[in-house]
């Protein structure tokens, strides 16, 4: 039953998101060329925003458990697992107040996908090209050196790609190493994601209706004698615990 109403209400979901991303996509353009970055980035808050409403389609829950301990107006590098390309909604919506950035392939910059692209472009993101690394790093520290200066944060996925199982994957230190290298005072904080593999979990088409999904804002990391392996490994661990306890 769960499927048949997955074929039922997915097309109508890919719809409205569709819709959602062709709307904002001059609106994005419009809001940066009359109010720069501040304006843009109002919209692409309001966009995503309402990606996670189209959640309420397919009848998923979105449960994001913030933490209003940690601190704005300084460079964070957020820590999260990776389950789904419905992920990144939440995370830029919930925690806008952070100014938070990705690290992307650069394919999805120049893939010319409405709004997504886009911001990619112009809202601050690195946008990597894996198969050149000098082009890689030098991509990262820009975004470091933004942080820097404008007290900006960075959503990263060490585990460098989405399980589709919900089993996690060793994370590797890559980027937060030359994030954390620009700005040795950043704060580290992990996120623990859960549940958002099983909307894909039969791939694009159908997919998953009924689905709890969760994303939870751990406490800070104490970094204090900690090198960048140990620090990765620590978020590492918090994360698996969270989401080994909430898949018992």
């Amino acid at each position: 039953m769960r499927k048949l109403l997955g074929f039922i209400l997915t097309p109508i979901f890919y719809i409205c998101f569709a819709v959602a991303l062709l709307l904002f996509h001059p609106i994005q353009w419009l809001c940066l060329k009359l109010g720069g970055y501040s304006a843009h980035k109002r919209s692409v808050d309001m966009l995503n925003g309402i990606l996670v409403a189209c959640n309420y389609i397919l009848f998923n829950r979105t449960h994001f458990i913030d933490n209003k301990n940690i601190p704005t107006g300084r460079p964070i590098v957020f820590v999260a697992n990776h389950q789904s390309t419905y992920d990144i909604p939440p995370l830029i919506y919930f925690m806008r107040r952070f100014h938070g950035k990705f690290i992307s392939k650069i394919e999805l910059m120049t893939a010319g996908i409405p709004s997504i692209s886009f911001n990619l472009k112009h809202g601050g993101a690195a946008n990597i090209d894996r198969k050149d690394p000098k082009q890689s790093i030098a991509e990262i520290l820009t975004l470091a050196n933004n942080m820097k200066k404008n007290n900006w944060s960075a959503f990263i996925f060490p585990e460098g790609t989405r399980t589709k199982t919900g089993k996690m994957k060793n994370f590797s230190i890559g980027g937060i190493a030359t994030l954390l290298k620009k700005n040795p005072d950043a704060l580290v904080v992990p996120i623990a994601i859960n549940g958002s593999y099983k909307m894909v979990q039969w791939g694009a088409f159908p997919l998953r209706p009924f689905t709890s999904m969760s994303w939870e804002v751990l406490d800070p990391i104490d970094t204090t004698g900690l090198n960048v392996e140990e620090i990765v490994k620590k978020a590492e661990d918090m994360i698996r615990l969270k989401v080994k306890e909430e898949n018992l």
